[in-house]
């Protein structure tokens, strides 16, 4: 008979297992999809520009083009497309403030706005007070810097004549500025450029005018690519003299009755 062995029999494979063993219960390697590379990468930032397809934005753009249109409705109408347009840049970065309100019935959750946080408005003289005549409805805390441009008529350059920005910014201050109209693009650029200067993020900066041209877009989008435009319209060109085509003319001299 052949007697058991107490030494237990050596199996070249449960052996071989058994040396391998702690090297399998190691975490394994992770690895990265192209797909999870391409996720973790920041897209690069793109220039926005926003026309609202809402049927009060054509009709007061359409009143505001008509050349028969009075200084006073021409006016109006700027308005009117200023406070749509308004609440169409604040919609998504308005701060605001959650707090409790009682109404007659008992206490209420609530958000206001922020009043620490005034949002910092822009208009390019003198055309650009326009699109804020109605936005104290919109903007119920705002702090209003005007500075003024004038653009020499043969060589399209502006000319700063008046700047009441203040000496510095915050990089988290929302800034709207109104201008009516962007053709080349000159006269916008250097505003955005002396706020950004005083420390104001280009993401932070919306622009809001009535009718833009591919001109300035081009050079807007390469210098400012986090910008966001809120326009009733882009027009499809700018003629030799700097003017959009068909555009509104002088909003200026038509909204002050100086033609």
């Amino acid at each position: 008979m052949r007697a058991l062995s107490s030494t237990p029999s050596l199996n070249p494979i449960r052996s071989v297992a058994a040396v391998r063993r702690p090297c399998l219960l190691l975490p394994p390697r992770p690895r990265r999809t192209a797909v999870q590379v391409l996720a973790a990468k920041k897209p690069p930032q793109q220039m926005l520009v926003i026309v609202p397809p809402h049927p009060l934005v054509k009709h007061w753009l359409a009143v505001a083009r008509n050349a028969q249109t009075p200084p006073g409705m021409f006016r109006a109408a700027l308005a009117e497309l200023g406070r749509i347009l308004l609440y169409e840049a604040v919609r998504d970065d308005m701060p605001t403030v959650d707090l409790e309100v009682y109404s007659p019935m008992g206490p209420a959750e609530a958000t206001v706005i922020d009043p620490t946080r005034p949002i910092i408005v822009v208009p390019v003289l003198r055309a650009g007070l326009v699109l804020l005549e109605q936005s104290a409805s919109v903007l119920p805390s705002t702090k209003t810097y005007h500075v003024g441009y004038v653009r020499n008529e043969e060589t399209l350059e502006a000319t700063s004549y008046l700047n009441k920005l203040p000496e510095t910014m915050s990089p988290d201050d929302l800034v709207i500025i109104t201008d009516p109209m962007i053709a080349t693009g000159g006269t916008m650029l250097k505003v955005i450029e002396d706020i950004v200067s005083r420390g104001a993020s280009p993401e932070k900066i919306k622009v809001v005018c009535v009718v833009c041209a591919p001109p300035a877009l081009v050079k807007m989008s390469e210098k400012y690519p986090g910008l966001k435009v809120y326009s009733a319209m882009i027009d499809p060109e700018v003629n030799e003299k700097g003017y959009i085509i068909p555009g509104l003319g002088d909003a200026g001299d038509r909204s002050f009755g100086t033609a």
